[in-house]
């Protein structure tokens, strides 16, 4: 839930998420469209299903436990290196480091003062790693960069502004643009994910015609509207019978 979203909007799907699904096997046991009647408000909807498809593998080869490490974390729908590192570094305390965009900043900046190639900053992450303690050190790093390495620095008052490579050294900005592990997110007013949200919301009323959905887009162009429908269906979230478009699994 995370994933691409602010803890403040997760928060409370993630309340009621948890009271539904308390395990990964009552996850697994709902249908599609329970789980994203559940996902409501927090978007990115291919993400309910990708964490609907990891509750099905964790119930029948995990024995409804999330796996330890994060190399086995990487093998499941939808998670990739941050999150397998996180989880399996905060979690399981695997000494493996956590690479975010922070991370990422306080990398180029402090250490390199020159912008690095995500399998530079990756290796670089790893170097640093106490012996010990690593899930702490990371949380450290992460916490760095979120309060004081920002994309407008807080130089002045960072606790490692006294080692830091770019504040010695100067020049431009290495920040922008390294490690290359999270991407700036487009507007999402007008854009495609909140038309794929309307045709969801909608859709969670109840099954709809074609005609019936076009009242929810009015303004939308066609071929817009035939992407996101189109779209929907290629990722597996909707169906379509006679016309009638409804929740996958409803």
């Amino acid at each position: 839930m995370l994933q691409q979203t602010q803890t403040s909007r997760v928060i409370e799907p993630w309340t009621r998420f948890m009271a539904r699904f308390p395990t990964p096997s009552s996850c697994a046991n709902a249908s599609l469209k329970e789980v994203v009647m559940a996902w409501q408000g927090l978007g990115y909807h291919r993400r309910a299903k990708q964490l609907h498809e990891v509750a099905r593998i964790l119930r029948n080869e995990f024995h409804d436990e999330v796996p330890a490490e994060a190399a086995r974390l990487r093998t499941l729908p939808g998670v990739g290196p941050y999150t397998a590192s996180a989880v399996a570094s905060f979690a399981y305390g695997e000494r493996v480091a956590v690479l975010d965009t922070n991370v990422g900043r306080v990398l180029a900046r402090a250490l390199a003062n020159r912008r690095l190639r995500p399998s530079e900053a990756r290796a670089l992450a790893s170097q640093l790693l106490p012996r010990t303690n690593a899930a702490s050190f990371n949380q450290a790093m992460l916490d760095v960069g979120a309060q004081f390495c920002r994309a407008t620095p807080h130089c002045g008052e960072c606790p490692v502004a006294t080692h830091c490579a770019w504040r010695q050294h100067g020049g431009e900005d290495p920040a922008p643009r390294s490690a290359g592990v999270s991407r700036r997110q487009s507007p999402f007013e007008g854009s495609n994910r909140q038309l794929r949200g309307r045709v969801l919301d909608a859709l969670r009323q109840g099954p709809h015609s074609r005609r019936q959905l076009l009242v929810n887009l009015v303004g939308v162009t066609a071929p817009r509207r035939d992407e996101a429908l189109a779209g929907l269906l290629r990722d597996g979230l909707i169906t379509c019978h006679a016309q009638i478009f409804s929740l996958a699994g409803d």
